[in-house]
């Protein structure tokens, strides 16, 4: 398979690279995690005057229309640079949950696109990963609706303006038709948001809600197949940003095993940690390869949710393997803060639970391919 960027994607390539090396290098890491939200404010404000927030926005909602493709062309420079702006809840995940969800998601994508506002998708449960697995309920009140229930995790979630929360207009929790999709405010009367921090630095929340008047999105009781095919979206762009990340952690272990001295040599020059380097360098190109068809397959419009569940999986495999033979290779002062590959398999591990674990696609995968 040939693959490569064209020139409108090697810039914005090339943008997010110099981007990331500004704002978000090694050695100020730290500094820019103690920033909290005023940071990650000021830096959100700096990607809208680039272009990239309204970039996978559909041209219908606002936006400039951009592809599977020149999203994955971001996420591998956030990924090598572990930024931690929350470009695929905001950017990709919920415009994909909102496209032609009506006049009222056209007017707020403008101003995501804009940076003014910021929307997190709450669709996870205690019940699981499955879209349907969700027992909160939304009552009909007239010409307008009312929510009650929990979600668990909300990625990204803890800076977000609005929420897109899923909940059940018929059905009990499982089935696919009853599942609907509803936009509530930050400030509902009735909803409570208890925010947290995950180990790699990105702000999360949960949410409880206690009949939260809400705006519905798309067609009562039909979201299931408008969040599977969201989630698709999503799970691409977080492929190319663990094989930014990996790349990242191999380029440093390099470094660092041709300086490292140990019996009066670089600890390079022994054979074992070579073995293990070339190891990491070849999980790094299988990981790519299958990001690669994911993308291009999803741009082409062609059925892509086998292959995306099958390329999580692996993925992510690939992913966590790597960062830890980058930690084992750096020996204990690989787990310290101070090492910005600790950093790496902290992502890998948050980026293998994001939307949905191993087990849970290696299931998807089955079901589709039956």
């Amino acid at each position: 398979m040939q693959f490569a960027f064209n020139d409108e994607q090697q810039m914005l390539r090339d943008s997010v690279e110099r981007f990331g090396e500004e704002q978000w290098s090694a050695a100020d890491r730290l500094k820019r995690l103690a920033e909290g939200a005023e940071g990650t404010a000021r830096r959100w404000a700096q990607m809208a005057e680039l272009g990239w927030l309204m970039l996978p926005i559909a041209e219908s909602d606002g936006g400039l229309g951009g592809g599977p493709v020149e999203i994955m062309a971001i996420m591998e420079g956030f990924g090598r640079h572990l930024m931690t702006e929350a470009y695929v809840s905001h950017c990709v995940l919920a415009p994909a949950l909102m496209q032609d969800g009506g006049a009222h998601c056209t007017a707020l994508l403008e101003q995501v696109g804009t940076g003014q506002v910021r929307i997190a998708a709450a669709l996870i449960e205690d019940e699981g990963f499955d879209v349907a697995s969700i027992r909160a309920a939304a009552q009909a009140d007239g010409d307008r609706f009312n929510v009650t229930g929990g979600k668990a995790h909300v990625e990204d979630g803890a800076d977000a303006d609005w929420y897109l929360v899923s909940a059940r207009t018929a059905g009990v929790s499982g089935e696919r038709e009853g599942v609907s999709l509803f936009l509530v405010p930050r400030s509902a009367d009735g909803l409570t948001v208890r925010r947290f921090r995950s180990v790699d630095g990105h702000r999360h929340c949960s949410l409880d809600l206690v009949d939260v008047a809400a705006i519905p999105v798309g067609a009562i009781g039909g979201a299931a197949d408008r969040i599977d095919a969201a989630l698709d979206r999503a799970i691409v762009a977080h492929l190319a940003e663990a094989v930014g990340s990996m790349e990242a952690a191999v380029a440093a272990t390099l470094d660092y095993v041709r300086t490292r001295q140990q019996f009066g040599a670089p600890i390079g020059s022994f054979q074992v940690v070579q073995h293990k380097v070339v190891d990491m360098s070849v999980a790094c190109e299988e990981a790519r390869a299958l990001t690669m068809v994911a993308a291009s397959q999803l741009a082409s419009g062609g059925a892509a949710s086998s292959l995306i569940a099958a390329a999580k999986v692996r993925v992510a495999q690939c992913g966590i393997a790597v960062a830890q033979q980058a930690v084992q290779l750096h020996g204990g002062v690989g787990t310290s803060e101070e090492l910005v590959v600790s950093h790496h398999l902290r992502r890998q591990m948050m980026l293998d639970l994001a939307h949905g674990d191993r087990d849970h696609h290696k299931a998807r995968f089955a079901e589709l391919t039956r």
